[in-house]
């Protein structure tokens, strides 16, 4: 027999720190419907979320104001939670609504602050309606989403955004009135290749030449490169790494996102759940390339390079992610945002999910007929890139 649904309540926490790790984390490794869950899917995880919060990474400073959503039962049980954020601006989403911004401001409204359901920092698709498995699962679902619902309509905020979202929760969201935008990223799928070779031999003629003459060019070089983990890793690499990463962030961004202090964070309370990759020539480390593991994938997330190596970017950030993954029998490597010069390089595109609730409707209106015709492009866009695909057609020999 079921026992009687839970007395059900919302609130607001401040501070991930004031939430219990074990009970978070008991949310995030909740079954989403997308196969993702917590434990595959680090970043949603209590320790990196509070790694980002104490290091000063996040909070009002950086414009992303924690205001983390719990569900919790009569008991003071946390039965779901949502990574919750008042943000003044765009910055560090990964999904662009510079766009709607700048049009709501010219046309007398003001955008920020917004409400923000994410993984700061990280667009890696994974669950972000995290709720503890159990018989009320169902209602402490929608209790969550009627929170949420709630949160931006009691704000007088312009919108809600929940990104990087799993389809299933993107499909739930859709039901209750937030649009869905559908973006593209790519993913390398592992086929059940033994090693590096078998791969390679999946390819076209053209682009496994292409792929070995690139590998060849950076061993060359002369350098030095593997793949550190766990106990491994001590300060000297991680001094080393965000040398690499705050050069790189400067060129490209003008002010890099993490903090040093973070990576130590990650560093105590991650470390089995980190790969990082370095390069070193005549013992000096000169590029890096930090990846994140769960049982079913390994994610890529920020790279850099202190010197000018050609190719070296495709070798850590792809080739050794490639590497690493069928040594280990992982099913996918997930290589972030953008790129599709990636899929010359077996990374191939899949669609992603962010759902936005947006208030006024005269912007809803607009932002709405804009999602119609963006997801028609994606569409056309994404059909074209598997036309690209590097691999051989069934039907094409060997060669």
């Amino acid at each position: 027999m079921n026992r009687p649904a839970a007395t059900l309540s919302a609130r607001v926490v401040d501070c991930i720190e004031r939430i219990p790790a074990a009970e978070w984390d008991a949310c995030a490794a909740g079954d989403s419907g997308s196969g993702a869950s917590g434990p595959e899917n680090p970043f949603v995880c209590h320790a990196f979320l509070n790694a980002l919060e104490q290091s000063g990474s996040v909070g009002r400073k950086a414009g992303w104001l924690p205001q983390h959503l719990v569900i919790e039962d009569a008991a003071g049980t946390v039965l779901a939670a949502a990574p919750l954020y008042v943000k003044s601006h765009s910055q560090g989403e990964y999904v662009f609504d510079h766009g709607w911004a700048e049009a709501y401001d010219r046309a007398g409204g003001r955008y920020y602050p917004k409400l923000q359901v994410a993984a700061p920092f990280t667009p890696v698709p994974g669950p972000r309606l995290l709720v503890r498995p159990g018989c009320h699962e169902r209602e402490a679902r929608a209790a969550l989403i009627s929170a949420l619902i709630s949160a931006i309509e009691n704000s007088g905020m312009s919108s809600l955004h929940v990104t990087f979202a799993t389809r299933t929760e993107s499909d739930l969201l859709e039901q209750v009135g937030f649009l869905t935008r559908i973006g593209v990223q790519y993913h390398w799928i592992n086929n059940g290749y033994a090693e590096f070779g078998d791969f390679l031999a999946a390819l076209n003629s053209r682009k496994r030449k292409a792929i070995r003459k690139e590998r060849a060019a950076v061993a060359e070089y002369g350098l030095a490169i593997r793949a550190w983990e766990g106990a491994e890793l001590t300060a000297k690499h991680w001094d080393a790494f965000f040398a690499f990463y705050m050069d790189t962030g400067g060129r490209k961004w003008g002010r890099p996102y993490l903090t040093r202090d973070f990576f130590a964070r990650i560093a105590d309370s991650l470390s089995d759940r980190i790969v990082l990759m370095l390069a070193q020539k005549d013992r000096q480390l000169v590029a890096g390339a930090l990846n994140f593991k769960g049982p079913q994938a390994l994610y890529g997330r920020n790279w850099g390079c202190l010197e000018d190596y050609r190719f070296l970017h495709f070798e850590l950030c792809y080739y050794r992610a490639i590497d690493y993954a069928i040594a280990h029998k992982l099913p996918r490597v997930e290589a972030g945002a953008q790129g599709e010069h990636k899929i010359q390089r077996g990374y191939l595109p899949t669609e992603t999910y962010s759902s936005h609730w947006i208030a006024d409707p005269r912007l809803r209106a607009a932002i709405s007929g804009f999602l119609d015709q963006e997801r028609t492009y994606v569409a056309q866009e994404k059909a074209a890139l598997d036309e690209s695909s590097p691999y051989r057609r069934d039907d094409q020999a060997r060669s």
